[in-house]
């Protein structure tokens, strides 16, 4: 079944308020934000690990991104806390779990199928940067080329933030909040919006960290 399939069209979804549906495997669930059904599943969801719980190995055909939002994830690569930002390319092979549990926030099959860059990184331990040209804002740099642009961004209480999405956007609230185009995002909320749109947004009293993405709905 299709989820917000229709990528000419901005959404916002509040992780908080949606329901867990049950995965292939025991012990971990998932709340669905866009999904495209096809073989190759083009997919971005928050899963959830209970304690002890685990995938089977797979290979990641179209790659793999995700955020850790609580506890601990671990695989072949090693044991990722909360802030972890893990990119996992095409071809690459894993088998992941949390003892402990965990929720994480995870996009599939969205890769250039050519790319074989690893990155593992916390947002806890990257410096920031001020923006130029965008007051209130900093930014701690993730992963860049042609297709995507990537990177964790800071923004100040009350800054009025303007986000280039010409080629797409998606924000991915990690703490705090803002308002946009009238939507109240807290924490866990995911607002996509598509090619040739404009997206202008006021942080919230206690200011936003939040996951950005933009350019990579150009082509869709």
């Amino acid at each position: 079944m299709d989820v917000n399939a229709d990528f000419t069209k901005r959404v916002v979804m509040h992780g908080d308020s949606l329901p867990w549906e049950e995965s292939p495997m025991k012990g971990v669930v998932r709340r669905r934000l866009d999904r495209i059904d096809t073989k190759n599943e083009r997919v971005t969801t928050i899963v959830r690990y209970a304690p002890e719980s685990q995938f089977s190995p797979h290979v990641h055909t179209g790659g793999e991104e995700f955020i850790v939002l609580e506890g601990v994830f671990e695989d072949d690569y090693g044991d990722w806390p909360v802030g972890s930002y893990i990119r996992n390319p095409p071809q690459s092979k894993h088998t992941p779990g949390s003892k402990p549990g965990c929720t994480i926030f995870v996009k599939l099959w969205q890769f250039d199928p050519d790319d074989r860059t690893y990155i593992h990184a916390n947002r806890y331990k990257l410096g920031e940067v001020s923006e130029q040209g965008r007051p209130g804002v900093s930014v701690s740099p993730l992963f860049k080329d042609e297709r995507e642009n990537v990177q964790f961004e800071r923004w100040d209480p009350g800054a009025t933030v303007e986000i280039d999405s010409s080629g797409g956007a998606e924000v991915f609230v990690l703490e705090g909040g803002f308002e946009q185009a009238g939507d109240a995002l807290r924490q866990h909320s995911w607002l996509r919006m598509p090619a040739g749109s404009t997206l202008k947004a006021t942080a919230g009293p206690e200011g936003a960290s939040v996951w950005v993405k933009t350019n990579h709905l150009r082509n869709l």
